[in-house]
């Protein structure tokens, strides 16, 4: 577990989160880049920025704090973060998809170490985060729960109803982070549904608000810390950001919602990345 923040380790541990996507996805040949690779620099800040505390030494701690990928399909930035913390190799990011793996198209807290909550049926994911906060609150101190949404996932009903009932417990150890960077599966939200003011609906919702540019560690530093340290919870981070993020092809495309590059793509976004990563490298030169 970090312990303090350090901007240009938090900067280059995002990047490495973006290069193990990349790799992760082409060996799949199936996944989901974009909402991946938007939320990279929110799991890198919670994860090696001395946000979150755990330890992949212990992973079952009962003072660990509790992350809840509730965008379940961005999973390959959770095996990533995963992977670069020590709970699993670095190697095992090649069996993404694969008959027979722990890393599952969606996560499976039954299957991998550092995986609270099976996830993948969007909108789910703050009930479970309430329920989480609220039980963990008789603890002293007590952990805080980090709930991760998309702002396309936002669109379903369980999630307000899940954000209704917080307010009404007031749990100051749940914060929830929306990745808005404006894309779904369909194309944009703003034009789908007409999804804007994330920040008002979720304060008319009776929940303290903080935005913040969802690609900036330091600001993200600051405000998932703020939101952590309050007794006035629960928070909401709306963190502006864009699906696809480093990698010029793939920023705000919808195309990229769930398609896996080629190699020839691939190595482009190596290339704007600042390479493959070290186990990618290894495996397809093994094949040559």
């Amino acid at each position: 577990m970090t312990e303090t923040f350090d901007q240009s380790e938090v900067s280059a541990k995002a990047q490495a989160l973006r290069q193990d996507i990349i790799a992760m996805l082409t060996e799949a040949g199936s996944g989901h880049p974009g909402g991946s690779l938007s939320a990279a620099d929110i799991v890198a800040t919670l994860y090696f920025g001395g946000v979150l505390k755990h330890d992949a030494a212990q992973p079952d701690d009962p003072a660990r704090d509790r992350f809840v990928l509730s965008k379940g399909h961005a999973a390959p930035v959770l095996y990533a973060a995963l992977a670069e913390a020590g709970y699993i190799e670095t190697s095992e990011l090649a069996t993404l998809r694969k008959l027979g793996s722990r890393l599952q198209g969606h996560p499976d807290s039954k299957k991998l170490p550092g995986v609270e909550v099976s996830t993948g049926s969007l909108g789910q994911g703050l009930s479970i985060a309430t329920g989480l906060a609220a039980g963990l609150g008789r603890q002293t101190p007590a952990p805080c729960v980090f709930c991760l949404l998309g702002d396309g996932e936002i669109e379903e009903g369980q999630v307000w109803e899940a954000a209704l009932f917080a307010a009404h417990l007031k749990p100051s150890n749940l914060v929830a982070i929306i990745d808005n960077n404006d894309l779904q599966i369909d194309g944009h939200c703003s034009a789908l549904v007409g999804l804007t003011n994330i920040a008002q609906r979720f304060s008319a919702f009776g929940w303290q608000v903080l935005e913040v540019d969802g690609h900036d560690v330091a600001a993200l530093h600051q405000a998932l810390t703020k939101a952590k340290e309050a007794v006035d919870g629960p928070y909401a981070i709306v963190a502006h950001t864009v699906k696809g993020k480093g990698v010029s092809f793939m920023e705000d495309q919808v195309g990229w919602h769930g398609k896996a590059p080629n190699a020839e793509q691939a190595a482009q976004a190596f290339e704007e990345l600042g390479g493959a990563p070290a186990w990618y490298v290894e495996l397809t030169e093994g094949r040559r």
